[in-house]
């Protein structure tokens, strides 16, 4: 696929009948009822009050917005949107009461996955990435973070960034990497988790680093992912290239990652469903965002809620993103 093939037709032009969103022009800006927009040479060239509207150049097209409500675009801050085949079968292992656990053992979650991406090429992956991306900005999303894990060795997690990358590229769109190596155990490695986790930190995190294919690293801390020294030691490596660090924490029980993230001054913990209050006050203290991921809550058929209030009494920041993944959150709205 030739990447230009995304490029957008022009936005240049003027709306006005327009509502705007508290905060859509500066934090803590008020709502407008009576707002315009001009765009002039593919950037916003106004936005705000329409009697304030300075003159656009001749030949600008104008729209009648109908009293369409403008809001800041859309951050999805937690997406696994690289990746091959798909795991529609699990849904009804699901429906049928098996658990997260349950088909991760069977022989499905992430492992599948891992699978179909590795037999996939880095164009195929980028054909499929590139019709998922395309809907999520038709939503209005304007920034994306875009995970690997799926690869689970250097090869494969190299193509999995290498794609992300190029979607940025391609669509003009921000575009922030995470590495997710530390997502599960690759079947090679069965048995041999501190193994992995010593190829993770010492061999594929620099490489790719290095590459500058990472823009944060991320751990599946979780009894059926890993353990809080295996996570503390892939966090000590990331720290030691100067990178960022996030968490897929307290999902499906509490390990007290979130406290550990905290302490590496994370930039997230998401999902966080049984998030403690220990792992709240850390949170507060480090500043860590809470990304609540609501996709994967419906989907894994949860009964387990985040702390919403708890974090909202601590005034610990939240976010909410899709987690698209093909198994556990397959939404791109």
């Amino acid at each position: 696929m030739n990447d230009s093939f995304h490029t957008l037709p022009s936005a240049d032009g003027l709306w006005t009948a327009l509502r705007l969103a508290p905060g859509t022009t500066a934090l803590n800006s008020p709502a407008l009822d009576d707002a315009a927009i001009l765009v002039e040479g593919g950037r916003i060239a106004f936005v705000g009050r329409r009697d304030q509207l300075p003159m656009p150049k001749l030949g600008t097209p104008e729209h009648d917005g109908g009293q369409a409500l403008v809001t800041p675009g859309l951050i999805d801050c937690h997406t696994h949107l690289v990746y091959g085949g798909q795991r529609a079968n699990e849904f009804a292992m699901r429906l049928g009461g098996a658990s997260y656990e349950a088909v991760a053992k069977a022989g499905g979650g992430i492992v599948s996955s891992v699978k179909a991406t590795r037999g996939a090429s880095e164009e195929a992956l980028f054909e499929s990435a590139a019709k998922r991306l395309q809907a999520l900005l038709n939503e209005g999303v304007c920034a994306i973070e875009i995970k690997s894990g799926y690869g689970l060795d250097l090869e494969n997690e190299r193509k999995q960034l290498r794609v992300a990358r190029r979607l940025g590229e391609a669509f003009g769109v921000t575009v922030k990497t995470t590495f997710l190596g530390a997502h599960a155990l690759p079947p090679e490695y069965a048995g041999r988790s501190q193994a992995y986790i010593d190829l993770v930190c010492d061999t594929m995190l620099p490489a790719l680093a290095v590459e500058d294919l990472i823009d944060a690293v991320d751990v599946f801390c979780e009894t059926i992912g890993f353990s809080l020294a295996e996570t503390e030691q892939v966090f000590q490596a990331a720290q030691r290239l100067s990178l960022p660090v996030k968490l897929h924490a307290e999902q499906l029980s509490d390990m007290g990652g979130s406290a550990l993230a905290a302490r590496f001054g994370a930039l997230s913990c998401d999902h966080i469903e049984h998030l403690s209050d220990q792992g709240i006050a850390a949170m507060k203290a480090s500043g860590t965002v809470a990304v609540l991921l609501p996709g994967a809550y419906y989907f894994l058929r949860d009964t387990q809620l985040p702390p919403i209030q708890a974090l909202r009494d601590a005034g610990v920041p939240m976010a909410v993103a899709t987690d698209h993944n093909p198994g556990t959150s397959p939404t791109l709205s």
